[in-house]
């Protein structure tokens, strides 16, 4: 079994709706604690991460807003994150998708402590490789995973501790990629599973392959997950809707892949949005999803015998 250690992310600057900040109240209140201890699993909830006081950054793009926040919130969970690993599995309740900015420099970090490779799925919409130059939205939540390649424009972020190789990326279910964002992935080696490849081959085999890559090279998981990857219909919660998201059962069959795959060290929950929510639904589905995760079967698969 596993020890869960709960760290609040209670991030709204990396987009322009407020909410997000509401998301770990809302994990805690649908009861992610409990089903995770349900299952059998040991919980320990650190709250809510608090950034320093946001410092005097600036960059040269000026639709970039709410800067030296986001950088304050980047530090502060790299550290509570990287912390935390040695301890167990953390999973960190966001909070908008600039929160990965600093999770995953945490893990990345930790991975390169232990001297193994950091691998990252990214479950989501969107591919997130703008960078601070890039963007012209100046949303700071569309910019983790080129930060977490390493690319250049993002002074005056840190640098990111040990940059991911791109065959060690795995977006999976995008469906909206900016021009900018994917003229910066062609080069890369990253392995985009859009929804066009999954309609065409299925869940399974394009998850098991990522997976088996990571399982060869003894790597560490860090499993990113956003409310949007999933379809509106099922989780309206969100402020960044896109059409044509993963079903109720294809998320959990993901989910139990990742499980059975027993590789996953780490997992984001963001976008979560409770302001936008139907009576928590989407909440309370993404709790569903993260015991899925965690090794609760959603469908019963007797083994019939016939004689």
């Amino acid at each position: 079994m596993t020890h869960c250690i709960l760290i609040g992310a209670p991030v709204d600057e990396g987009q322009r709706r407020p909410g997000c900040l509401m998301g770990p109240a809302a994990y805690r209140t649908a009861g992610l604690a409990g089903t995770l201890s349900a299952l059998g699993h040991s919980v320990e909830d650190r709250g809510d991460v608090a950034p320093a006081p946001p410092g005097p950054e600036t960059c040269d793009n000026p639709a970039v807003h709410h800067l030296p926040e986001t950088i304050a919130w980047t530090r502060a969970l790299s550290a509570a994150t990287a912390a935390a690993l040695p301890d167990g599995m953390p999973i960190i309740m966001g909070g908008d998708h600039s929160l990965a900015l600093g999770t995953v420099a945490g893990v990345a970090a930790h991975a390169a402590a232990q001297g193994r490779q950091q691998f990252v799925i990214w479950l989501d919409a969107h591919s997130d490789f703008h960078t601070v130059a890039s963007t012209t939205s100046g949303n700071l939540h569309g910019t983790p995973m080129a930060y977490a390649s390493g690319l250049s424009g993002f002074a005056p972020f840190p640098p990111f501790p040990s940059p991911i190789p791109g065959e060690n990326i795995c977006m999976f279910g995008i469906r909206s990629v900016d021009p900018a964002e994917l003229a910066a992935m062609q080069p890369t080696e990253i392995t985009v599973n859009d929804m066009r490849v999954l309609d065409e081959q299925g869940i399974v085999a394009p998850l098991r392959a990522f997976l088996d890559r990571v399982r060869a090279a003894d790597g560490l998981l860090h499993v990113s997950l956003d409310v949007d990857f999933l379809d509106p219909s099922i989780a309206p919660a969100v402020g960044t809707t896109v059409p044509g998201g993963a079903t109720f059962r294809e998320a959990h069959l993901v989910m139990e892949l990742l499980h059975e795959s027993g590789l996953v060290t780490s997992l984001d929950l963001v976008e979560l949005n409770p302001f936008l929510d139907e009576r928590g639904r989407t909440a309370k589905l993404m709790v569903d999803l993260v015991g899925s995760l965690m090794g609760r079967k959603v469908f019963d698969r007797p083994t019939r015998s016939y004689g």
